[in-house]
């Protein structure tokens, strides 16, 4: 009995232990949260897939040398109900992109929302109709780290 009672409780220790990176995962600490930057870029690449869709987009910085950024957003299915899809982007699109940016200054961030050429907003949480995009953290376009 006492060597059946061990062995359960060195399985569920272990499956806890390996469980734990998975929270940690989807933490913040790299992200700045009190700073969003609102950038104009072409799309170069959009994969919608799991765990994060990522779109892929160049940003001209104010030297004038092309950025690449990488902006992430949640999985597909929860991306779904928020309006957006596999073809919500392609490649060329001049898009306009709000996000919370890394701590580090790399190009790299999670989504806030982004104006689509025909003027459709799409946020993380929903569908927005309007042309341009609200942030009420004084963000302007081009505001982004110098590489």
């Amino acid at each position: 009995m006492r060597k059946g009672s061990i062995g359960v409780i060195a399985v569920v220790a272990g499956l806890l232990g390996a469980a734990l990176p998975l929270f940690a995962h989807h933490g913040n600490a790299t992200l700045d949260l009190d700073k969003t930057l609102t950038m104009k870029g072409t799309v170069t690449e959009w994969d919608w897939s799991n765990p994060h869709c990522l779109l892929q987009f160049d940003v001209k910085n104010e030297s004038g040398q092309v950025v690449h950024w990488i902006a992430e957003t949640q999985n597909p299915a929860n991306m779904v109900y928020a309006g957006w899809g596999k073809a919500s982007f392609k490649p060329g699109d001049e898009v306009t992109v709000t996000l919370m940016p890394t701590k580090n200054g790399l190009p790299y961030g999670r989504i806030n929302l982004v104006v689509l050429p025909n003027g459709k907003t799409l946020t993380a949480s929903g569908t927005i109709t309007k042309d341009t995009p609200g942030s009420s953290s004084g963000s302007k376009p081009g505001n982004y780290p110098k590489q």
